[in-house]
């Protein structure tokens, strides 16, 4: 009589094992991604490029072109805070100021329209997604270069004296 030879009663096929880490890999990968969530705490130390900030503080969005009259809304920067020709990212408040001609500030949401990742960076004129690249007008927030399908968003501010405030 033979026997059958042993083999062990519930292990996984090596083919099962490798699709689920691929599959969680992939699902990782989507995740951070698509999330707009900034966990990361950005770092309150401006980047050291010309035109470049980034800060965990207040925001604002939209167009104004110098005083706007004192109005309500939150202070979230100082006019001094954004330089010109570039502009500040205030991650906490998921916004971009920028001021692209001297006394001219725009504000737009920093929600990348490719997928959702938050912009981190503007540069000779471009607010920058590190995700994949999209690229945006710091003007009219508008498409420059990358896969973003949509301009940014604007956002209301306004400004009175020194302060920019959200609208």
């Amino acid at each position: 009589m033979t026997s059958a030879p042993h083999q062990p009663a519930s292990k996984p096929a090596r083919r099962a094992v490798i699709a689920a880490a691929g599959a969680t890999g992939l699902a990782v990968a989507l995740t951070a991604c698509g999330s707009d969530d900034d966990s990361s705490a950005a770092s309150s130390d401006p980047s050291s490029a010309a035109g470049t900030e980034e800060s965990s503080g207040a925001s604002t969005g939209g167009t104004s072109g110098g005083d706007a009259g004192s109005g309500g809304g939150t202070e979230v920067a100082k006019t001094s805070d954004i330089p010109e020709g570039g502009g500040k990212v205030f991650a906490d408040q998921k916004m971009v100021v920028t001021q692209p001609t001297a006394g001219e500030f725009k504000a737009f949401s920093s929600t990348c329209t490719h997928q959702g990742c938050a912009v981190k960076s503007i540069k000779d004129g471009v607010i920058n997604c590190p995700c994949h690249n999209s690229n945006f007008s710091i003007t009219d927030g508008s498409v420059k270069s990358g896969p973003a399908p949509k301009p940014l968003p604007a956002m209301q501010i306004t400004v009175d004296g020194e302060s920019i405030k959200m609208a």
